[in-house]
């Protein structure tokens, strides 16, 4: 059967967050019959609206019946929230069928090609090179599932380089995650949560070029280390034993079986370039100029859209563009519903009048930290929510309106707390038994779960602990703007 286009999310994956969700959902009902209804005093500050820390009182509780618990998802289209909610649905079938077309006319993979097949004789900045393509199309672009086709590919490579199975695999999908972690201008976590957060578009992003180059200089030693010392000891490898069967498989990949350049190839990258150069114009922009600040995620989706579709055609993908766009709408769509649901577990603790109790509740919890400690307990919560709902997007809806008052109340800035949530949600992609790009992956090779996770906690331990010290100096920096 033909492969799809684009970003596909797996039954599998959408099954398992739909029940989880729902079961959060009457979660949510339950909690608005048991616990107390109160309210905050919210004035607005600077065009956000903010809550008066010690204006909190008791009210009455309002008639919310049990019904509504289940009609919450559409409600929440018409609640307060719901043209947020509407332009980021938006925003993301956007970028699905930009990036659908794209990877139909083979464009990405023709890049990769080009890099591999440039630097065939300088193995070890061929693996930096290739590494920091991967991360880079995570950061920027919040590609991460659509890589999966390429990992044969770089396995393959691996193999041909005197490297195993494990180095493949980390100079694709886990790079490609190390990036989508370390995001920069990731549409579908920073574009959703500073959206929520009524943070500026892509506000922040000095801050994380810094954390992302650093994250990739872990990934750089961390890969370099283990190709080297496979180089010198094939059976050294954790997985020597199994991908000895699973050589042979990957022989027949190369470079040029993946890439079929035509005439249209290279007008088309350039035209993707020209495209990405003014996406990151409008991300720069949008903190300066207020009117392109209150536009920038459609207008960034408007571009992904122009890029995608643009580059397709130039590429000479003709009438299959349709076929793409089917394809990557398809694939995204489930997203949808997750993301309303996600949505709605706020909106019926708030339509039950309990959000604010929870928010003081929480926030007394907090009085004995201080700043850094709750920005820590943040990124605490979100790897732990991250074992059950691994969508970043709907993960946005269900954490950060609760995230963000939370925020105000103990001194964060919504900045710090966007930023906690991104490392939460992005490093633990690959190293819980519940992500779905993982199990594809290995699925793809020899490796089992646990060798891989022993091997991966070799770069997690550092990640996780240089992720602790970004988050202190955020605090302590009051990153903002606000």
């Amino acid at each position: 059967m033909e492969e799809k286009s684009g970003a596909q999310i797996s039954q599998k994956a959408f099954v398992q967050s739909l029940l989880i969700l729902l079961a959060l959902m009457i979660v949510a009902g339950v909690l608005t019959l048991v616990i107390p209804a109160g309210q905050y005093q919210r004035v607005d500050v600077d065009g956000r609206e903010t809550l008066l820390p010690d204006s909190f009182a008791f009210t009455a509780k309002p008639d919310y019946p049990i019904w509504r618990w289940f009609t919450a998802p559409l409600e929440v289209v018409a609640g307060p929230d719901g043209l947020t909610v509407i332009v980021i649905i938006v925003f993301i079938l956007m970028v699905g069928v930009a990036f659908a077309i794209m990877d139909k006319s083979g464009i990405l993979k023709a890049a990769l090609a080009r890099i591999v097949r440039r630097f065939a004789g300088q193995k070890y900045t061929l693996l930096l090179i290739i590494s920091f393509f991967f991360m880079a199309l995570g950061a920027f672009f919040g590609i991460f599932e659509e890589v999966v086709p390429l990992v044969p590919l770089m396995i393959a490579l691996a193999y041909s380089l005197g490297w195993d199975t494990l180095t493949g695999l980390g100079m694709s999908i886990l790079a490609t995650n190390m990036g989508f972690s370390a995001a920069i201008t990731n549409p579908f976590t920073i574009g959703v949560a500073q959206g929520i957060a009524e943070l500026p578009a892509f506000s922040g992003a000095g801050y994380r070029i810094v954390i992302f180059l650093f994250m990739y200089i872990l990934l750089a030693i961390f890969l370099t280390r283990h190709a080297r010392k496979v180089e010198a000891n094939p059976k050294s490898s954790p997985v020597y034993a199994e991908e000895q069967a699973t050589r042979e498989k990957y022989s027949h990949f190369t470079t040029d079986s993946i890439a079929h350049e035509n005439k249209g190839t290279t007008p088309a990258i350039i035209f993707l370039l020209v495209c990405v150069v003014l996406i990151f114009a409008t991300l720069f922009a949008g903190p300066f100029v207020p009117a392109i600040s209150d536009l920038a995620l459609p207008l960034v989706g408007v571009l992904f859209l122009v890029a995608g579709v643009g580059s397709g055609l130039i590429a000479g993908i003709g009438k299959d563009a349709w076929k793409a766009a089917g394809e990557g709408l398809g694939g995204i769509a489930p997203a949808i519903p997750l993301i309303l649901m996600a949505a709605s577990v706020k909106f019926i603790i708030a339509s039950g009048g309990i959000l604010d109790t929870i928010l003081h509740s929480a926030a007394n919890a907090f009085l004995g930290a201080n700043p850094i400690t709750a920005a820590l307990l943040i990124f605490a919560l979100t790897l732990g929510i991250e074992f059950f709902v691994s969508s970043g997007s709907a993960k946005a809806f269900l954490l950060m309106p609760i995230l963000i008052p939370l925020a105000d109340l103990v001194g964060v800035t919504r900045q710090t707390a966007v930023l906690a949530y991104i490392f939460g949600d992005g490093f633990s992609n690959l190293a819980y038994p519940t992500s779905a790009v993982l199990l594809i992956c290995l699925s793809l090779t020899a490796v089992t779960y646990p060798k891989w996770l022993r091997w991966v906690m070799g770069l997690w331990v550092w990640v996780i602990l240089a992720s602790l010290i970004f988050l202190a100096i955020a605090v302590m920096t009051q990153y903002g703007p606000f």
